[in-house]
């Protein structure tokens, strides 16, 4: 054979390994110290205009090699990060990962398998998570699960099953305009907004999601749900399931689960339960009671990268039916049969139980946190957060210029800076201003949301390394700040009288 004229053939592995792996060991170090010191940082700055100029840089059309690019990362990228992996992060509902869980997505990305289907064993340790994701929550060990991107997606693929299982018609077949009654479901005016998300996905129109009131506790109104049912029985629509909340996301509120438990199977109704980040307070003896029921749920969503501290990305979604969870999905044309040996072999293709057919390796970074740590310590992990909750609703009550907002039944505390010669609209645009400036400070990073007209810091505690005195210290600085805001021309407004 001649070989003169044939063109070289290249890889994107690299030319010299040993530089790769230099590399890879700086990197590696350099992580780890900056998980190390990262309580000597600010937890946010603002990204500076030249970060911002740097990434509307054009397309690289040669190489800039390994070193360079790490050089770029450490330069424009690691010193401005969202800031969740600090003590002082509080915002929203973001875990904040740890050392080892980042070294497992490592090795997961370095093994790159697709963890849709065929017999390799990324599948097995998926199935094995998977089973001990049902046993933490006292699930039925024979329901089916799905490892997912989060909450969002957990939620849309428990209602999907929902959806279909329950309808009066082949859905998958015909669609929802097939249905001669409107599909109808229900969820408390406090319930996340990716349950809209899906039903809106699902087809079903925003308006077949009936948002109930909620009582003084932020919890559904069991009443007021069972009279809207009723209502729309008698209107002919076709009432199909109810969601309950673990842990709201505006005030960690979580709904009478066993009530909605019996309401559901009374009405011929799948229950579905919310359970983000407050499904795993059932991993506590103490907090169990809490979510009493939530086993009871035909499905369950729940994030593993909140309360249980695990890198971005991954939730889970179980469902009690399994064969209810397969028809949902699956579909299996003749380039994916499943074979009886062979790579195409195996009976775990979690391809047939989502939407993804590509899906990466997420359960590794799970299984070997829980293997490195144990159940206990997440457990004696999440009562810390409650007790800091608790401990910083008491700091705020002892506080003449705080104002607690609503009860703190589990890890989250909305509250307010007040001055009672200023007027409630002052008030809301003071502690707005206030907001920002903690994080422009970079002392600490809460969030927001409005309870019942009153702008609100709210203070979302899943993170496992906050400290008592980092919540002393926001206190502090929440009324420093409010103070020093209340002398600005901006805010002079005063109540009437």
């Amino acid at each position: 054979m001649n070989t003169e004229n044939v063109t070289k053939e290249e890889s994107l592995d690299p030319e010299d390994w040993q530089l790769m792996r230099n590399l890879g060991h700086r990197m590696v170090d350099d992580m780890l110290t900056y998980l190390e010191t990262v309580r000597d940082r600010h937890v946010w700055q603002p990204v500076p205009n030249e970060v911002k100029a740097f990434f509307r840089q054009p397309l690289p059309m040669e190489a800039q090699g390994a070193e360079h690019t790490y050089r770029d990362f450490l330069q424009y990228v690691l010193p401005h990060p969202m800031g969740n992996i600090h003590p002082r992060f509080w915002g929203w509902v973001i875990g904040t990962g740890t050392p080892l869980g980042m070294l497992a997505d490592m090795l997961a990305a370095g093994m790159n398998p697709n963890v849709g289907g065929a017999d390799h064993v990324a599948n097995y340790v998926e199935s094995q998570v998977l089973h001990w994701c049902k046993q933490m929550l006292a699930y039925p060990d024979e329901a089916s699960g799905l490892l997912v991107s989060g909450g969002s997606m957990a939620n849309l693929v428990g209602l999907t099953v929902a959806r279909n299982t329950k309808a009066e018609f082949d859905l998958r077949q015909d669609g929802i305009y097939a249905s001669d009654r409107k599909m109808t479901l229900y969820g408390s005016t406090e319930t996340h907004s990716s349950v809209q998300k899906a039903v809106e996905l699902l087809g079903l129109g925003g308006s077949a999601f009936r948002q109930v009131p909620v009582d003084k506790d932020f919890q559904i109104d069991l009443p007021e749900l069972e009279s809207t049912i009723a209502r729309d029985r008698r209107g002919g629509c076709q009432p199909f399931c109810a969601v309950g909340n673990a842990g709201t996301v505006n005030t960690g509120a979580i709904d009478d689960l066993e009530a909605l438990a019996r309401i559901c199977q009374r009405e011929n109704m799948w229950f579905h339960v919310d359970g983000a980040f407050g499904a795993l307070a059932g991993l506590s003896l103490e907090l169990r009671p809490l979510v009493a029921g939530m086993e009871k749920a035909d499905s369950l969503a729940f994030d593993l990268h909140k309360w249980m501290y695990m890198p971005y990305e991954v939730g889970c979604a179980l469902v009690r039916h399994e064969e209810a969870h397969r028809k949902a999905f699956a579909l299996t044309p003749d380039y994916l049969t499943h074979a009886d040996r062979g790579l195409a072999g195996g009976k775990i293709w979690f391809s047939d139980y989502g939407v993804q057919l590509s899906r990466g390796f997420r359960a590794l970074k799970v299984w070997m946190s829980i293997k490195e740590h144990g159940v206990q310590k997440y457990a004696k992990l999440i009562e810390q957060n409650v007790d800091q909750a608790r401990y910083l609703a008491m700091l705020v009550e002892d506080a003449a210029d705080l104002q607690l907002l609503a009860p703190v039944p589990l890890n989250i505390v909305c509250f307010r800076f007040i001055a009672d010669r200023y007027d409630n609209d002052t008030l809301n645009e003071v502690n707005k201003e206030l907001l920002i400036r903690l994080h422009e400070s970079g002392i600490a990073a809460p969030s927001y949301t409005s309870i019942n007209g009153n702008y609100a810091l709210r203070v979302a505690i899943t993170n496992h390394r906050s400290r008592r005195d980092d919540f002393e210290l926001l206190v502090e600085e929440v009324v420093r700040l409010g103070n020093t805001l209340l002398d600005d021309a901006r805010f002079c407004r005063r109540s009437p009288g």
